[in-house]
């Protein structure tokens, strides 16, 4: 076993609210990931089919608004049913370049009823299968007018080479029980998916980094004004409001130091690669380790529920 790992970040922008347009431009990068020799490519948070920016921009808080009722219609409609097929493309891919891919999806919970929407994140192996699906526990402000609650049943880590990595999606990654889970289950490269900012990325990658003594990746997307399609609903009042970006990216690496390895890139599109050293992890790990010799699990323990919630349980189905 290789101690290195090579990982590449798709700091790109959605074919926004269009699943199956953004789902060939993740393919394009997953192909150009694995051609360049890479092990793991990730992409940012809610990237497929895109973040609800709308709301901010079209008064979305307003009760019963026909606009609101538009561009959620057309979102769950765009929206990743798992169980009905529609990431096989992005499996394929990984299959087929040698890669794991950690990526950002709304998806449309099936199991629930399929008419709610939940932020999650999905983990493919490098033989083109469905590791993982973590639906983000908290939606932010906003986002809760958008997306449902997860649960805990995505809280794992995968084995990759000499790293067991985990993810969360956005501000999960400053909630201190879902880090401390990730920790205790031996992740050593972390993995953060936001839809884009430097301002979120900055300093938080840093900070989980020198905590967990693991490698962090922040991946985010992009969003500018001149992605807004026009046959989207309200396009008209969308554009008008919207700022030139509202995501600027902001993708980086920490090392298990706490350095940068790669510092925040802002304003473009670009596919950002690095080298990762398992043996950083070990050197850091001499003096911390969170869920090791300076734990108290005597004194301190974590009790993670996994159950996929839902609302009925049938029994007697022949």
């Amino acid at each position: 076993m290789t101690d290195k790992l090579t990982v590449a970040l798709a700091q790109i922008a959605p074919v926004w609210l269009d699943r199956k347009k953004t789902m060939q431009k993740m393919v394009r990068y997953i192909k150009k990931a694995g051609k360049r020799g890479c092990d793991l490519v990730c992409f940012g948070e809610a990237l497929l089919p895109g973040y609800p920016f709308w709301v901010d921009f079209t008064d979305g808080a307003r009760f019963n608004s026909e606009v609101q009722k538009d561009l959620y219609a057309h979102y769950v409609r765009q929206a990743v049913d798992v169980a009905g097929g529609n990431l096989d493309d992005l499996c394929a891919a990984a299959k087929k370049h040698k890669i794991a891919v950690v990526a950002g999806i709304i998806e449309r919970a099936t199991d629930r009823g399929g008419h709610s929407v939940y932020c999650a994140l999905v983990y493919i192996n490098t033989k083109g299968k469905i590791k993982n699906l973590h639906r983000k526990l908290m939606p932010t402000y906003e986002e809760r007018l958008v997306w449902a609650q997860g649960d805990g049943h995505g809280l794992r880590t995968q084995k990759l080479g000499a790293f067991t990595v985990g993810a969360l999606n956005c501000w999960e990654n400053w909630m201190p029980l879902p880090r401390a889970a990730l920790y205790g289950l031996g992740e050593d490269l972390h993995i953060a998916l936001w839809p884009g900012n430097r301002r979120n990325t900055e300093i938080s990658t840093r900070f989980q980094a020198r905590e967990g003594r693991s490698y962090a990746v922040s991946v985010s997307g992009i969003f500018r004004r001149k992605d807004i399609p026009k046959d989207i609903p309200h396009y008209d009042l969308i554009y008008k409001n919207c700022p030139k970006m509202p995501a600027d990216g902001g993708s980086c690496i920490a090392r298990p130091d706490g350095s940068w390895l790669i510092a925040p890139v802002t304003g473009k599109e670009k596919l950002l690669i690095a080298e990762l050293s398992h043996r950083e992890v070990l050197r850091e790990r001499h003096n911390f380790d969170p869920a090791g010799h300076y734990a108290r699990p005597d004194l301190m323990r974590l009790v993670v529920d996994r159950g996929r919630r839902g609302t009925v349980e049938v029994e007697g189905d022949n």
